[in-house]
């Protein structure tokens, strides 16, 4: 009998992580791992399965608090994943482990993991309790909110591998309920996101002087793109929303460049465009000097914008002034862009003074189906170029050269609209617009050094532009 037992003994397998991970045997796993920390996240041959995995689908649950509390050097991988992709909570799932999936989600496993073939546990929860006639590890992940409108790589929800019969009747039922309550907590998010999206989106149009027409779109459009994010949180269908190509119309300094670079920033926020970036193109940019070369350069602007918005400034010198100019590549640069504003890839916005920018409408019939929104930009007045000289003093970037600067109180709204009124004309206000208050302020800062003594220790007063700096400052632009 004796030599029975030593025969046995020599015959038999040395025992392994794995194999300790299977049975449960804790005494005999804790000695092998202390004497071989390394083998905390071993992988057994073919499955490439680590202890946890093992140990997960067996529902060896001290083990598995073993493995959780391990505190030596290398810890635990919550979300190591074997042959197939799948982690230790899809093992837990798709073996019917209650104990040890409820072990893994307190500890902070990820719900929505995907195995290879795009399962998230749940999927093979509700696999195994179609299988097993008991569905308490589904209730778990749900508990911990697994997502019932997952989809696996064949567009599968866990819901679409039901079948009929009783079981799978009481499973539906199940999933159905917490369906309809993950779809209303989403709608609530939505709605506290979309109130923070129109907030930023105000917060942006109060930076644009006038142009209401202009902002009243803005608003329509982003509420409209946050109301289909809320739609589609309660599981509507809805189609995607394409921002419509524009042209903006007014001379110089009227804010043409800076709305563009507003407008792409609003329209990836509110996810109408996947980036934010404008590229902005004059003529010089996308023609050619011979012939073969403005198609490859224009394509090239083209490839940089997409996603985001091509800003083509001073369009109308595109076309020729003359229609017998067969030399001028400017028509071609225009067709190559108007061949890829049906994609849907980028937004253009043509820009240039109002009068040019007819003939260009006028002059291709393509132009006016594809082009649908028309924003005039007006010159400014002088109340609305002192708004404009608020705003940039309250918005200054590190890189302006006011940065750190300050209008002193005398400085009001009123003050400015009337230095600005008395001491510039109408002509000058009409061709400069918003570029005189850069000006304006470049020449004020000048004055504010001029005056100020090398003594001066007075923070306020070395940081504080005054009404009689801004004076001078205009009066230097008068020179």
């Amino acid at each position: 009998m004796h030599r029975s037992q030593d025969q046995r003994s020599r015959s038999a397998k040395p025992a392994t992580i794995h194999g300790y991970s299977q049975s449960g045997d804790l005494v005999g796993f804790q000695r092998l791992l202390r004497e071989n920390p390394s083998l905390l996240n071993d992988r057994n041959p073919v499955m490439a399965q680590t202890p946890l995995h093992v140990s997960a689908g067996h529902n060896r649950p001290e083990i598995i608090k073993f493995l959780l509390d391990w505190q030596g050097k290398e810890r635990v991988e919550l979300e190591a994943k074997n042959m197939y992709g799948e982690t230790p909570l899809h093992m837990a799932a798709k073996n019917g482990c209650n104990e040890a999936a409820r072990l893994l989600l307190a500890h902070g496993v990820f719900v929505e993991a995907k195995a290879n073939n795009g399962m998230t546990p749940l999927h093979l929860a509700v696999w195994h309790s179609l299988r097993a006639e008991e569905c308490s590890t589904v209730e778990t992940l749900l508990e911990y909110n697994a997502d019932c409108s997952a989809k696996d790589n064949e567009g599968m929800t866990p819901l679409n591998h039901l079948s009929q019969g009783p079981e799978s009747e009481k499973l539906r039922k199940l999933l159905n309920r917490h369906l309809e309550e993950q779809r209303k907590r989403r709608a609530i998010e939505a709605c506290s996101e979309t109130k923070a999206k129109m907030d930023e989106l105000e917060n942006e149009l109060a930076k644009i002087v006038g142009l209401n027409d202009l902002k009243i779109q803005l608003r329509k459009w982003a509420k409209g793109m946050l109301l289909d994010e809320r739609r589609r949180a309660l599981g509507l269908q809805v189609g995607t929303r394409r921002p419509p190509h524009m042209a903006f119309l007014g001379n110089p300094g009227t804010g043409k460049t800076m709305v563009a670079r507003i407008l792409g920033k609003l329209l990836y926020m509110v996810g109408i465009l996947p980036t934010d970036k404008v590229t902005e193109v004059q003529r010089t940019d996308l023609v050619g000097e011979f012939v073969g070369h403005t198609g490859p350069k224009t394509r090239r602007k083209i490839k940089e914008a997409e996603g985001g918005i091509l800003f083509v400034d001073e369009a109308y010198r595109l076309i020729p002034m003359q229609k017998a100019d067969d030399k001028d590549y400017g028509l071609e640069a225009l067709e190559e862009i108007m061949s890829v504003m049906d994609s849907g890839k980028i937004v253009v916005i043509f820009a240039g003074y109002s009068e040019p920018m007819k003939r260009v409408i006028a002059s291709n019939e393509g132009f006016c189906r594809r082009v649908t929104k028309f924003f005039s930009f007006n010159d400014f007045n002088s109340e609305e170029l002192a708004q404009i000289l608020h705003i940039k003093m309250n918005n200054l970037g590190e890189d302006s050269l006011l940065y750190g600067f300050k209008l002193h109180p005398s400085c009001s709204l009123e003050a400015v609209a009337a230095l600005i009124e008395r001491e510039t004309t109408e002509k000058q206000r009409k061709e400069m617009n918003g570029g005189l208050v850069d000006t304006m302020l470049v020449n004020s800062r000048e004055n504010l050094d001029l005056r100020l003594s090398f003594d001066c220790i007075d923070t306020e007063e070395l940081l504080t532009i005054t009404l009689e700096d801004l004076e001078s400052g205009l009066r230097l632009l008068s020179q």
